[in-house]
């Protein structure tokens, strides 16, 4: 498993937390996503050889939040 971390924009309440970890974790390949409100970020455990990070930003994108640029 290889570790990520995206900053994420428009998480605003619990449900928004949710909604990020629900649409990551329902992606083949990812073993485990925690979200933070207060940081803005989401930390996310997955196996590369099944989804990449332009697959992981899109499963956040598609439940939709931003990826924070930078």
């Amino acid at each position: 498993m290889e570790h990520l971390q995206i900053k994420i924009e428009g998480m605003e309440c619990d449900g928004c937390v949710t909604s990020v970890q629900r649409a990551l974790m329902n992606r083949p390949g990812v073993g485990a996503a925690r979200a933070d409100l207060d940081s803005g970020m989401v930390a996310i455990d997955f196996d590369s050889s099944r989804i990449d990070r332009p697959g992981l930003e899109a499963a956040i994108q598609d439940a939709g939040f931003d990826i924070a640029a930078g």
